[in-house]
């Protein structure tokens, strides 16, 4: 973590634009046609991935021993804005080098590093992460998957829901069971790394209306067995574990909104400046041009909270509050721009060929997920405002 004072610079550096330049330019290569053609085959963005890895994006934040670019969430957040911002918003890039790749940094041994970090950083590792229950909803003190000592392994027996691009990962971050409720209602959790086709592990997809390359399944664990060097972070140390990559999380759920929202009001300005009705183009029409302005507006505000979060992050300063707030925000925007460039392509914002309307479902999910808007509320009021705790 770095021991400089965070500072939140309204002037990009030369190196950061560059950044974003050159993930743009692979990105746009690729472009919005084929991350639809991708999704309607039912097959992942492997091609955009490995061109990514191959240009050291994909482990950007990750620790230079480990093959990684040495920098930050701030640059990772970047990699996922301009991969949104070219209409290819790649989730797995929230939970893999985000989410994994800073739990592994921070809890995995030297040996967990060297087997599951180092691919992170050469696209080689893909990981999901497996904490959503049935039951639990968003109170990870709730999950009931348990996991028993067996000799010198574990078990791993319960159902976990809504688990993102299982079909492409080798491994998953789970959070289960490794003790009994105390008085306080809490059980102790712990962290494994599980293979994806371990034996007892099945899997059902979850038909969605969601237009993202990746699928959801439920798992069913049926005493999986998990080697004992796949414990993360130590026995009960799960839930500091899961908690480390809550913050990556929420600020790369935030570059995915406001990358959409740049493509989308990137798409709506080219629309109204070309499109003629009346004998003018529709974008010297007030009722055109102010939603989108305000759409603009809302989203700097949102892109300028995640870039703070990012920074507060990679400084090793309390960020929980700047990350629920860019997520909200951020969510927010994403969708009110893609809403008003909708509308003002009017019948042709929900044609295929404009490119927009798939996009809905993706940037309405941030809404609800990484963290719902009800729950960011709840942190903001209670640790930001002092408030009583209301859950």
């Amino acid at each position: 973590m770095s021991t400089v004072t965070p500072a939140l610079p309204l002037v990009e550096s030369d190196e950061h634009r560059m950044l974003r330049e050159s993930v743009s330019a692979i990105a746009s290569s690729f472009g919005h046609a084929y991350f639809a053609r991708v999704r309607a085959e039912g097959e992942p963005p492997a091609e955009l991935w490995q061109a990514l890895a191959t240009h050291g994006y994909l482990g950007v934040n990750l620790p230079e021993e480990y093959d990684g670019g040495g920098q930050g969430l701030t640059e990772l957040a970047i990699v996922e804005e301009e991969l949104s911002a070219a209409g290819c918003p790649l989730l797995p890039l929230m939970v893999s080098p985000g989410v994994a790749g800073t739990i592994l940094t921070r809890h995995g041994t030297a040996e967990q590093k060297e087997r599951w970090l180092r691919p992170l950083g050469t696209g080689a590792g893909h990981y999901a992460l497996a904490v959503t229950e049935p039951d639990a909803g968003s109170n990870s003190h709730k999950i009931a998957t348990r996991a028993r000592r067996d000799g010198d392994r574990w078990l791993l027996r319960g159902t976990k829901t809504y688990i993102s691009g299982v079909e492409d990962a080798q491994a998953m971050l789970m959070l289960a069971r490794t003790g009994e409720p105390g008085p306080d209602g809490r059980a102790e959790l712990s962290m494994f790394m599980v293979e994806v086709d371990a034996p007892g592990m099945t899997r059902q997809p979850i038909p969605t209306v969601s237009e993202a390359p990746e699928q959801q399944w439920t798992l069913f664990l049926d005493d999986v067995a998990v080697p004992g060097d796949c414990l993360i972070g130590g026995q009960g140390a799960g839930l500091a574990a899961a908690f480390d990559g809550l913050n990556p999380e929420r600020i790369l759920g935030a570059a995915v909104a406001n990358g959409i929202g740049r493509y989308a009001l990137e798409k709506a300005s080219a629309y109204a400046n070309e499109r003629a009705v009346w004998g003018k183009p529709i974008g010297a029409h007030q009722g055109v041009s102010h939603p989108l302005a305000e759409a603009k507006i809302a989203l700097e505000a949102a892109r300028l909270m995640t870039a703070k979060a990012a920074i507060l992050h990679d400084a090793g300063a309390p960020a929980g509050e700047a990350s629920n707030m860019a997520k909200l925000l951020a969510a927010d925007a994403g969708a009110l721009c893609l809403d008003r460039a909708i509308q003002a392509h009017g019948g042709n914002g929900l044609a295929m060929e404009y490119g927009l309307a798939d996009l809905w479902f993706i940037v309405r999910l941030m809404k609800i997920a990484p963290v719902s808007r009800e729950m960011v509320l709840n942190y903001v009021a209670q640790h930001s405002l002092g408030l009583p705790r209301s859950y």
